[in-house]
């Protein structure tokens, strides 16, 4: 299992690092592709549990509200844009999905509830991915610090657990997933984000504002990953889809953003020196 994990890691790292270097209609592209994967597994999952979802419907929705998303944060000069788009979003999602429902044969309210939570958690949590990469002058830096200490934070929980784990974290949600795990990956994440801090943003903020961002990353990121967690195990599904040798599927990799995107990209809009 350790040998596909890396094979993927050598592959998709330098992609994902290149994406955000480029950042524009590049990371845009990769963004969309992934919160597009996302919505497709999460209606995967959700039908291999036998629980109902629209999903043309949330691909639709999903894919509206992720532009939303990116588009109350962009405004194009060439695109005009109501005040109220936010507020107009919603309200036409809301309509959408329902009437969506109401068109189609055996109608259930369980299948609304599951549609909306796909189009309200996937696309609106990761396009806040591409707003923080368009933070001016910071906003690669910012990106790669929440990302790399995503992945320094998954590999010590992973090695940690594997190593000293003994105390399950939540053996209903996550089996595998244990206290010592939590920890070592949450202290190693803190270091990561120092290095970070160190190498790209130490006129941003201090040394103890990284320890911070650190830990958020840590708690938030793992938090997001039993939310994920939840859904999977209620349906008993192992993983979103093998699509990604020894990591699962796009949704088992992109988990950790799920919460952690909107939270560190408001957190850095409010608490640090930046201008947008």
């Amino acid at each position: 299992m350790l040998l596909p994990r890396i094979l993927t890691a050598l592959v998709g790292v330098p992609l994902i690092i290149a994406a955000i270097h480029f950042g524009g209609i590049v990371y845009m592209a990769f963004v969309g592709c992934v919160i597009m994967m996302c919505l497709y597994e999460y209606s995967l999952v959700l039908t291999a549990g036998r629980r109902p979802v629209h999903t043309i419907s949330l691909m639709i929705w999903g894919i509206l509200m992720g532009a939303v998303a990116l588009l109350g944060r962009v405004h194009p000069d060439n695109l005009p844009l109501p005040d109220n788009l936010y507020p107009l979003a919603i309200s036409v999602v809301l309509v959408g999905v329902l009437l969506f429902e109401i068109l189609t044969p055996k109608r259930s309210w369980e299948r609304v509830t599951n549609t909306f939570t796909g189009v309200f958690l996937i696309p609106w949590s990761l396009a806040h991915l591409i707003n923080l990469r368009d933070i001016p002058q910071y906003g690669e830096y910012l990106t790669l610090f929440m990302i790399i200490t995503v992945w320094v934070s998954d590999t010590g929980a992973y090695f940690s657990g594997r190593f000293f784990g003994r105390h399950k974290l939540n053996k209903e949600v996550s089996p595998k997933k244990t206290w010592e795990g939590a920890i070592g990956g949450t202290l190693l994440a803190i270091g990561g984000a120092v290095v970070m801090r160190n190498l790209f943003l130490s006129t941003l903020f201090s040394v103890q504002t990284a320890i911070w961002l650190g830990l958020l990353v840590a708690v938030i990121g793992q938090l997001s990953d039993l939310a994920e967690s939840v859904i999977k195990r209620s349906t008993g599904v192992k993983d979103s889809s093998n699509l990604l040798p020894g990591h699962g599927g796009f949704l088992d990799r992109f988990d950790s953003y799920l919460l952690l995107a909107p939270i560190f990209y408001y957190v850095v809009l409010f608490a640090l020196p930046i201008e947008l």
